[in-house]
């Protein structure tokens, strides 16, 4: 690996040293605090003047705040394993972490700034994060994950249609733009499950891997990509519900299936390979509940999407960071302490987010408050757990 000497290793804050350690530990930071923000104004305590408004607010944060520092964090790691190539670190992570930083400040505060130039910011981390997720690709001609890197351009353009719906342009509506950008994690996070949980259930179970059917990698992924295309170009043109009904059905059941032939009964003595597991069937159970959400109408969809943002997307990304953090901090492959109750809180919102709002309706904002209470237990026992290994460099010695 091409790697600075390890002299100079010791001169960069071991929380700058690779891209997981500040995205993973903020980004989980941030979604604890943002929710209850967001808890605290539906309860009528706070009234904050968010940027477009606080349901717009609340959408994106969990989306472009979050998710997408999430996402970066792990990308920006993992491509040191791809390439052998130093991943991002020192000052060029700490100018990513910063841009990062303010658009979520900017955001909450937009009378600071100014719309224009609040959304400027926060649109321009994606395409910085895209350019130094693509300098070591290139570097080595390495054309497979390249992949990645319109992916990450994609967001972009997702989020300037989220600023664009914030400030009334070019005849954009939220939901569908918000769709969009939900598909879009799960699509991302659909490639990344399909490419890690078959190695990662081998490894753990001390099982043979599963080898990947190609035909079904790709309807699986392409059936999200074309119904996240329709969203994101919803001005252009329509898609009538019972096209809508086939595509989620045929995603869901793809995803089924790839699931299924993981064999998730054989994690479950491992608590970071089960609650992987649970999160992708969280994915194809909201798919599945879609696609019969458009031919049942008394079905509400805006509570099902949250069985894929809660249970399949706060349940993988727990998942994962919990696993990722501990391999590249040099830590045993073992969750710490109370993790296991920390993953099976995450499904506990899914449900009670999901479930309460559509069968009692008049008890909507107490189901939300449970909802956030227990995603706030969750994440916060992973910072409690690992923000210690985030902060301090590897026992090893090792670089990242």
């Amino acid at each position: 690996m091409q790697i600075t000497d390890l002299n100079t290793e010791q001169t960069i804050l071991p929380i700058l040293r690779l891209g997981f350690r500040p995205f993973f530990l903020l980004g989980s930071l941030f979604s604890a605090v943002a929710l209850i923000l967001w808890g605290l104004s539906l309860n009528g305590v706070i009234a904050l003047d968010y940027y477009g408004g606080a349901n717009w607010w609340h959408t994106h944060e969990m989306v472009f705040g979050f998710t997408c520092a999430i996402i970066v964090g792990f990308l920006l790691t993992a491509v040191q394993n791809w390439t052998g190539q130093r991943g991002l670190h020192g000052k060029p992570l700490l100018l990513l972490v910063t841009i990062w930083l303010l658009g979520r400040l900017s955001l909450l505060f937009p009378n600071i700034l100014g719309n224009l130039a609040t959304a400027i910011i926060d649109i321009s981390f994606m395409p910085l994060a895209a350019l130094f997720l693509a300098l070591p690709l290139i570097k080595v001609k390495q054309s497979r994950n390249l992949f990645f890197i319109p992916l990450l351009l994609l967001f972009s353009i997702a989020n300037i249609e989220m600023h664009l719906v914030a400030n009334g342009l070019f005849n954009l509506q939220l939901q569908p733009t918000t769709y969009a950008c939900v598909l879009l994690v799960t699509f991302i996070i659909s490639v990344m499950a399909g490419r890690v949980t078959p190695m990662f259930t081998a490894n753990g179970t001390q099982t043979d891997k599963v080898a990947s059917i190609e035909l079904l990698e790709k309807i699986a992924n392409g059936s999200l990509l074309i119904i996240l295309l329709t969203y994101l170009l919803h001005p252009f043109f329509s898609v009538s519900n019972t096209v809508y009904a086939i595509l989620f059905a045929i995603a869901a059941v793809s995803q089924m299936v790839r699931w299924l032939r993981w064999k998730p009964w054989i994690t479950l003595s491992v608590p970071l390979l089960w609650s992987l597991h649970i999160a992708v069937m969280f994915i194809w159970l909201g798919l599945f509940a879609l696609a019969l959400s458009f031919v049942i109408p008394t079905l509400p969809s805006n509570h099902i999407w949250h069985i894929l943002t809660v249970g399949g997307m706060g349940g993988l990304i727990l998942a994962m960071i919990s696993r990722v953090s501990l391999g590249h901090t040099g830590s045993p492959l073992v969750v710490p302490g109370l993790m296991p109750f920390a993953f099976m809180m995450i499904s506990f919102a899914a449900l009670i987010r999901t479930l309460g709002p559509w069968l009692s309706p008049e008890n909507y904002i107490i189901f939300i408050n449970f909802s956030i209470l227990t995603w706030v237990l969750a994440y916060g026992l992973f910072i409690f757990y690992y923000a210690p290994k985030l902060l301090k460099a590897r026992k090893d010695g090792r670089p990242g």
